[in-house]
């Protein structure tokens, strides 16, 4: 990991570095500060046996993609999407999808249009939208000739530039959506800028499918600076998310209503020592008990990477209440893993998995951690499996998770890996709410010879498009509970309930 690309991620890109200069980029340092002072803590490398099964399903290599730092999609074929930063013809990114199985192919290599208008460098993953399209963003490239865009993809690789940032006067609209996007209940997709917008510190913003793009709120530092993570909907309607710095530069959670009011529920490092966290740069999990969890990239246990912290995980009610619930690399003891980039996932067994880029410390690691805080490291990367993963997991619906790591490897540009923690299978429905009437896709694996699918117990009608994808419609009379799909080989659930709607 060299601190050029770590630079790069945290938002300094090398083509904007002159015009960023300046007041904005002097309150900004104090991330990268920070960020930067891994390179000279715990020399030592902490080794621990592997305590579950990681398979590489691939490992990238120039020139194809190179250096994954998104989290995976599992579409509605089966298959898992996603984007690696660089790599590619012209070195600015690609989109590729793989199998379960580990065949992977590239779909699109980005800078293939002139001036790179069709972007460079896609940081986020990807969502499918309700339409069977994917959509995601890119950062901007070297030369400066964009400062990202939100893209629409189709699953077999054409590309529409949906909307290109920096098209307002001064950067009103926001430049650099690190984030990803997500589909909301209304159909539209929300996102995030780290930078641009009424103060620079970033925007929040809605695009319709059709890429008319609305920007809801500007931070101003107060309420937050530079959100890198992707926002979610919660069961009350509203948008959460977490800002990298604010406050006292080390970062927020907020929650914010569809039409752009934004309330601040929770500032990082209220004390000197910042063992609440600090810079939390990815996104929340709602969990099913209704609280949101997370992690900070530095804070917590301050034996680690003095006077910083390596980093932790938190819970936070949706009234602002946040507990700490472990703090990495506690006493200096790094087995555990240190520095977590990515946000959480929550498993079919109700606990939360996630991964620890461990940079400048060790290879990474996955990790669970029970809702009430204990910790289990599952698996350590020894650099020939992989190394740093800065992107979050995903659950398939086999039962196992997904991952990808920005190094390692045999040729060090990164991997693809699956972890297996002996969960079953399961099925997923899209969207995870709905009204009665509402057509719903369920996802999952050999639902070839599906005989039943029920909403809180009530028979819905359906249609086996593949083994796996069946669609349908909320039935009259359900309630929110879990949807069950009865096949030949026996009884699926759904891994979260679906919620009705009035």
């Amino acid at each position: 990991m060299t601190l050029a690309k770590l630079r790069f991620f945290l938002g300094s890109s090398p083509c904007n570095a002159a015009k960023r200069m300046g007041g904005v980029m002097e309150k900004k340092l104090g991330l990268l500060k920070m960020a930067c002072a891994v390179f000279v803590l715990c020399a030592a490398t902490v080794l621990v046996s592997s305590a579950q099964t990681l398979s590489t399903l691939h490992t990238f290599a120039y020139p194809g993609g190179t250096e994954p730092r998104a989290t995976l999609t599992q579409a509605t074929d089966g298959n898992f999407y996603g984007t690696t930063i660089s790599g590619g013809p012209k070195s600015e990114g690609t989109v590729f999808k793989i199998t379960p199985g580990g065949k992977l192919t590239s779909l699109y290599s980005f800078c293939a249009q002139r001036f790179c208008a069709d972007g460079a460098f896609p940081s986020a993953g990807l969502i499918q939208a309700s339409n069977g399209d994917f959509y995601g963003t890119t950062t901007g490239d070297y030369q400066g000739n964009n400062d990202g865009t939100v893209f629409k993809i189709t699953p077999g690789g054409t590309l529409t530039t949906l909307y290109r940032f920096c098209s307002e006067s001064a950067c009103a609209d926001g430049m650099y959506p690190y984030a990803g996007l997500i589909q909301a209940a209304d159909g539209n997709l929300y996102g995030t800028t780290v930078e641009g917008g009424a103060d620079d510190f970033g925007t929040v913003f809605k695009i319709t499918p059709g890429g008319t793009l609305t920007t809801l709120h500007s931070f101003d530092g107060l309420d937050g600076i530079s959100p890198y993570g992707a926002l979610i909907e919660a069961t009350d309607g509203n948008f959460y998310g977490t800002t990298g710095g604010g406050g006292e530069y080390k970062g927020t959670v907020f929650t914010m209503t569809p039409d752009g009011t934004l309330t601040t529920l929770y500032t990082f490092c209220q004390g000197d020592d910042c063992t609440d966290g600090a810079n939390p740069f990815g996104g929340l999990v709602q969990a099913t008990n209704g609280n949101f969890y997370g992690t900070t990239w530095e804070g917590g246990d301050l034996t680690c990477n003095p006077p910083f912290g390596c980093g932790t995980v938190f819970k936070i009610t949706p009234s602002g209440t946040l507990t700490t619930l472990y703090s990495f690399c506690p006493k200096g003891d790094c087995a555990s893993g240190a520095l977590p980039l990515a946000g959480l996932v929550q498993g079919t067994d109700g606990n939360l998995y996630g991964t620890t880029t461990g940079i400048g410390i060790n290879n990474g690691t996955v990790f669970k951690v029970i809702p009430g805080g204990a910790l289990t490291t599952l698996y350590s990367f020894d650099g020939a499996d992989g190394s740093e993963p800065y992107a979050g997991l995903i659950q398939g619906t086999n039962g196992n998770f997904y991952g990808t790591t920005n190094e390692g490897g045999a040729k060090n540009q990164g991997t693809v890996f699956s972890v297996s923690v002996g969960l079953g299978p399961f099925v997923e429905t899209q969207p995870i709410s709905g009204k009665v009437g509402t057509e719903v896709k369920i996802l999952g694996n050999n639902l070839t010879g599906t005989t039943n699918v029920t909403f809180s117990g009530v028979n819905a009608t359906f249609t086996v498009v593949g083994s796996s994808l069946i669609t349908t419609t909320v039935p009259a009379g359900a309630t929110t509970g879990t949807v069950q799909v009865v096949t030949p080989d026996g009884t699926l659930d759904s891994n979260v309930k679906f919620r009705v709607t009035p």
